[in-house]
Order: structure tokens, then sequence, then C-alpha cells
């Protein structure tokens, strides 16, 4: 019996009866079962159970990419005449999608302090179908308090999910904290080496059928061979995780100690915003963060800063074993992104931290 699971790529699935093929068909959107390739084969099948097993969930549904993840949850929840709930630390995509495809569909979208915890309960709507959370946010990565507004969630039955893409179901469980559906951009962590594009959607038993229908009319199928390459990530998650996060901190450390820089955007390092909250409902950190430069640094130093790197590539994404840098700004409506020097995004990957921080030090003297 082989180790690896044998990559199956199929689109039609053939019956030696009526009976079995009507049974199939019958059965594809609630279990696993061989129908018609964009529902999965086995290879996309012995993904979905391994990051169900990760989040201790009853299932998970393969999908074509973190931003299709997000997209066919809301959509599974929400339609035309409903109101959702978005943190404004969202992942940017998500936002021009909510700000766009799903607006013209009759979606509004409510953006909402992501640090705003239980008083959310004053943004639902009779109207609210879903209420989203993304923890920690992007580029800037407030901790958001999950049990106190899935509370206030649960006692309005509106279900919630999480983008769960930073922290992976390794070092975040949300079902534990009583989210209904975990998102993943398998792309990241979970594949870890840059190679693949990949979602996932991991749910509790309510709302199973229902979200894995949804992917299904959304025609949102999962590459077998993407599902083959992040299944080999998920075996390595938990020891890729803990050298990212090993080598943040260590930056992180670094960068705080330096004159140029404001504020470091890294809930595992002490004395970070959100710490407190990551240290009570998070078990690790993975190794993306930002850090603030002091108002007094120019965009143009800033940009200086970036190019004179050598490890970390400029690029979009992270979660893979190469180091990453970006400047960015946050998309923010209320309440305004208050820091206004320039944010730069690390993400940390498995080289030697003491030659990473060699490289930010050799940058920093460029501004």
């Amino acid at each position: 019996m082989p180790v690896n699971p044998a990559v199956q790529r199929a689109s039609t699935i053939l019956f030696p009866t009526v009976a079995e093929y009507e049974a199939a068909q019958k059965a594809r959107a609630e279990r696993d079962t061989l129908f018609y390739g964009t529902y999965g084969t086995e290879t996309t099948f012995a993904f979905a159970t391994a990051l169900a097993a990760v989040e201790n969930a009853y299932g998970a549904i393969a999908v074509s990419s973190g931003l299709a993840a997000i997209i066919a949850t809301i959509q599974a929840f929400a339609g035309a005449g409903h109101h959702i709930l978005i943190p404004e630390s969202v992942y940017h995509p998500g936002r021009i999608a909510c700000d766009g495809v799903l607006k013209d569909q009759g979606i509004e979208t409510t953006y909402y302090d992501p640090l705003i915890g239980a008083g959310i309960a004053e943004l639902i709507k009779p109207n609210t179908r879903l209420i989203y959370l993304e923890s920690p946010g992007s580029m800037t990565f407030e901790v958001q308090d999950v049990p106190a507004i899935v509370a206030v969630a649960k006692s309005r039955d509106i279900p919630t999910a999480i983008d769960n893409t930073w922290a992976t179901g390794y070092y975040f469980n949300a079902f534990a904290h009583g989210v209904d559906v975990s998102i993943h951009a398998a792309t990241k962590y979970i594949g870890g080496h840059s190679d693949l594009i990949l979602g996932g959607i991991v749910t509790n038993e309510r709302y199973f059928a229902h979200v894995r229908k949804t992917v299904a009319a959304l025609g949102y199928t999962a590459s077998p061979d993407d599902c083959w390459l992040a299944l080999r990530g998920l075996r390595t998650l938990g020891v890729r995780l803990r050298a990212h996060a090993e080598g943040a901190l260590i930056v992180a450390r670094f960068l705080k100690g330096r004159s140029e820089i404001d504020q470091i955007l890294y809930p595992a390092l002490p004395g970070a915003p959100g710490h407190e909250l990551w240290k009570r409902d998070f078990q690790g950190a993975s190794g993306l963060f930002s850090f603030v430069f002091k108002r007094e640094i120019s965009e143009q130093s800033a940009i200086a800063f970036v190019e004179a790197l050598e490890l970390f590539g400029l690029g979009a994404s992270w979660g893979g074993y190469e180091s990453l840098v970006v400047l960015t700004r946050p998309a923010r409506t209320s309440p305004k992104w208050k820091d206004a020097g320039a944010i730069v995004r690390l993400h940390v990957g498995l080289e030697d931290p003491v030659d990473l921080v060699e490289d930010l030090r050799s940058a920093l003297s460029a501004l």
C-alpha cells in the first residue's frame, strides 16, 4: 500500500448500472462521492479529509483558490437583498469582490472595526445573513475577539465564517471557538512551496451540504494535482510553522529595536497590538507580520529600503519557504487607518534568521 495516494485526474466517471449512477448523483453534494470531476476525485477527497482533521471538523471542500473559498462561503449564505458584516482588515481581494460582483448581485456589505468585539450586535440588521471574521487581519494584523463576536452571532442564529489562513487550523481551531466555517488559502502555509493555487472551506455538520452544493453550482473545481501537493504540504505543516514563527520573532525583535520603526504589528511579539488576545486564543503563530516606519521616513525612503533587500523577494502571496516583502497601505473606510508611516509587510521564510536580520540591517542603511 503506497504511503501517498495517487494523483487521480478525471472528468467522466463510469457506472455499471443506472441505479449506481443515480445513487452517486444523489449523494454527490452531501459526501465524498465519485460522480463527475467537478465534484472531486479520490485525490481531492483525501486532501479535504486531512484538512478537516486538522481542525477536528465535520468536513471540508477543496476549491480552486483562497478567493474562491471566500466568495463561495459568502454566496452560500447571502443573496440579493441580504446584508453581511466584514472586518475592515479583510484580505483586499475579498473587499474588491464585496464592493464589485457581490454588490452587483444585491448583497450589501458593512465593514466593521475588527476590534469591535461584542459591539458588533449594534451593526446587525434584520437581513444580516453572515458575520465574517479574519484574525489576525490582513496587513495590519488586528486580533479579533472571536468568542465575543461568535456569542452575539449565535444569539441571533447568524452563521459565522473566519479566514484562518494566517494561523491555519494547526494554531487556531475555529470550531473550538464556535465558528461555523473556517476558510483557508491553501496556496499559502498549507501548500508551503509557492507552487500551487488552492482554497479550502472547512465546515461544521450543519452547513456542510449547503456550502458544498454552492461550491458545485459555482464550478469552483480544485485541481487534483494541487490537492496532492497541498496534502504533501499538510504533512510538514507543524514543523514548518514552528520554524517560520521562530524566525519571525527573531526578525521582529531586531526591528523593534530600530530607531526608524514606529510599531511592530505581530501579535506573537510581547507588547505588540493584540498580543494578549493572541495568547488567550492561539496556540502559536506563523511568519507573517508588518511594521510601520516612523512618519519622518518618506515613502521614497521606504521604497529604497524594500528594493535594497536581497533575501526578501518583492512579490505577492506568502506562506512558502522563501521570505517576501511588500510595501502596503490599508484600504479602510471606518475607522481610518491612524498611522501615517509607510507599512511594510514581511513574510519570514525558512532561511537562517541571522542572514535575514543582516539583510534587513543592510537595507535600513538605504534610508
